[in-house]
C-alpha cells in the first residue's frame, strides 16, 4: 500500500443553516482541533496582553493568533527555532495562526518601502532596516511552527483606488507562488492565499478566482476591515463566500465586532481575528450583548452589580461594575479582569453560533441577537441588506 500523507488541514462541515450560507465545522490541524465558526484573539508577540496561557485554555480558546512581522523582530526566528516553535515557547498546546506580516504595510506605512522584492522595514527597535520578502516571511512563520501560516500579500488601504489597487492584487499573486515555494513544512503548516482588491469587486473576484486555482487548504478575505463602509464591507464578503469551495475554510481578517461576526457567519464565512476584545479592556471597557459599556463613567461609582448578570466568567462571578470603576485603566489588575470577561464573552458568542447552526436555529438566534442590539427595531441599512441576502429577513 501506498504511504498516503493526510493533509496538516482537514476541514469537515458539520452542519449547514439551510436557510443562510451560514455553517459549523471542524478544522482538524496539528496541534489541535478547532471548531468553527472560531474567533481567534491576538496574541502579537506571543502573549495575550492580560492573560495566560492556560488561562486562554480554561476560556475555551481554541486558536489564538501570533504576528510574523513582530515576532521576527523579537525575539527572533533564530530563538524560535531553537526553542522548537512558539507553542514550546510560550507554553501554549492548542492551535496558532501567524499572518504573515503584510498587514503592517498599512498600519506601520510611515516606516515601510514596498517593492516587487518586497518590504523593507525601518525598524522601530533601532536605527536598522529590515526587509520582509515572501520567502523570509515564510521562513519566519516556519521557525514560529504555526498550524496555519498567511502568505506575504502586498496590503494596501481598503478605501483605495485606482492603479495600485491593481498592482497589489497581481502581486500579491505573484508572491503567494513565491510563499508556496519557500514552504518548507507542508506537511504541519498550512499556508492560506489573502484575498487583495479592497472595494472593487471586480478586483476582489479576480483574486479570489486566481488563489482558488493554486489549491490550498483553506483561504483568507484580506484587505477589508479598514474603514470602509459597512454597506461595502459585506458585499465583498459574500463576492468571494460565494465562489469559494464549501470543503475550506474561509478566514475574514480583521473582523471582531460581535454583529460584524454574526454577519459574516451568515455570508459563510469561518474564521476571524481582531485585537478588540483585549484592547477594549485596556481602555476600560467590557462587553455586553447591546454593545460594550465603559466602567470609567461616574454612573458605575455606586453600581455594585456585576458586569452581566448572565455572564459565567469569573471577572463577573466576583466583582461588581463598582469595583472595576476605580481600578480600570490604573491598575493592570484591571486589563486582567476586563480581558477574562472580554474573551469568555466572544468564545460564548461563537459557542452560541455553533449551537444554534447545529440545532437548525441559526435565523431565530441572529433575530433575537439583533433584537437586543437594536430594541427599538431601527436596524442599520447594512445589516437588514446583508441578512436579506441569505434569506434572513429582520423585519418579518
Amino acid at each position: 500500500m501506498p504511504n498516503v500523507t493526510k493533509p496538516c488541514l482537514q476541514f469537515t462541515v458539520l452542519a449547514e443553516c439551510g436557510v443562510s450560507r451560514a455553517r459549523t465545522g471542524v478544522m482538524k490541524l496539528s496541534h489541535y482541533d478547532v471548531e468553527t465558526p472560531v474567533f481567534m484573539p491576538v496574541g502579537t508577540q506571543g502573549t495575550m496582553k492580560g492573560l495566560l496561557p492556560q488561562q486562554l485554555e480554561q476560556l475555551d480558546c481554541q486558536i489564538i493568533l501570533g504576528n510574523t512581522y513582530h515576532l521576527g523582530m523579537r525575539p527572533g526566528a533564530e530563538l524560535l527555532e531553537k526553542a522548537g516553535g512558539l507553542h514550546k515557547f510560550m507554553g501554549w498546546k492548542r492551535a496558532l495562526l501567524t499572518d504573515s506580516g503584510g498587514f503592517q504595510m498599512v498600519s506601520l506605512l510611515q516606516l515601510a518601502r514596498i517593492t516587487e522584492e518586497g518590504v523593507k522595514f525601518q525598524s522601530p527597535f533601532g536605527a536598522g532596516e529590515c526587509m520582509l520578502t515572501p520567502e523570509e516571511s515564510i521562513k519566519i512563520q516556519n521557525a514560529i511552527g504555526a498550524d496555519i501560516i498567511m502568505q506575504l500579500d502586498d496590503v494596501v488601504h481598503s478605501t483605495l483606488t485606482g492603479s495600485r489597487v491593481v498592482e497589489s492584487v497581481d502581486r500579491t499573486s505573484r508572491w503567494l507562488d513565491r510563499c508556496i515555494a519557500a514552504h518548507k513544512r507542508p506537511h504541519d503548516q498550512a499556508l492560506f492565499p489573502i484575498v487583495q482588491g479592497t472595494i472593487n469587486a471586480e478586483l476582489r473576484l479576480r483574486s479570489t478566482h486566481m488563489h482558488m486555482q493554486k489549491n490550498t487548504l483553506g483561504i483568507a478575505l484580506g484587505g477589508l476591515s479598514g474603514g470602509e463602509a459597512k454597506d461595502i464591507f459585506w458585499k465583498m464578503v459574500l463576492l468571494s463566500t460565494e465562489i469559494l469551495p464549501r470543503d475550506k475554510p474561509r478566514y475574514v481578517m480583521g473582523v471582531g465586532f460581535a454583529v460584524d461576526i454574526i454577519i459574516c457567519c451568515a455570508l459563510g464565512a469561518d474564521m476571524f481575528d481582531c485585537v478588540f476584545p483585549t484592547r477594549t479592556a485596556r481602555f476600560g471597557c467590557a462587553l455586553v450583548r447591546q454593545g460594550q459599556i465603559n466602567l470609567r463613567l461616574n454612573k458605575y461609582k455606586f453600581d455594585f452589580s456585576p458586569i452581566d448578570p448572565s455572564c459565567g466568567c469569573t471577572t463577573c462571578k466576583r466583582y461588581t461594575k463598582a469595583f472595576l470603576f476605580n481600578i480600570v485603566t490604573v491598575e493592570t489588575v484591571a486589563c486582567h479582569l476586563l480581558s477574562v470577561h472580554n474573551i469568555y464573552f466572544q468564545m460564548s458568542l461563537m459557542r452560541s453560533i455553533r449551537e444554534s447552526i447545529k440545532k437548525k436555529e441559526f435565523p431565530k438566534f441572529v433575530k433575537e441577537y439583533m433584537n437586543d442590539v437594536y430594541p427599538e427595531k431601527d436596524y442599520p441599512t447594512w445589516i437588514v441588506e446583508s441578512l436579506k441576502a441569505v434569506n434572513i429577513k429582520l423585519n418579518e
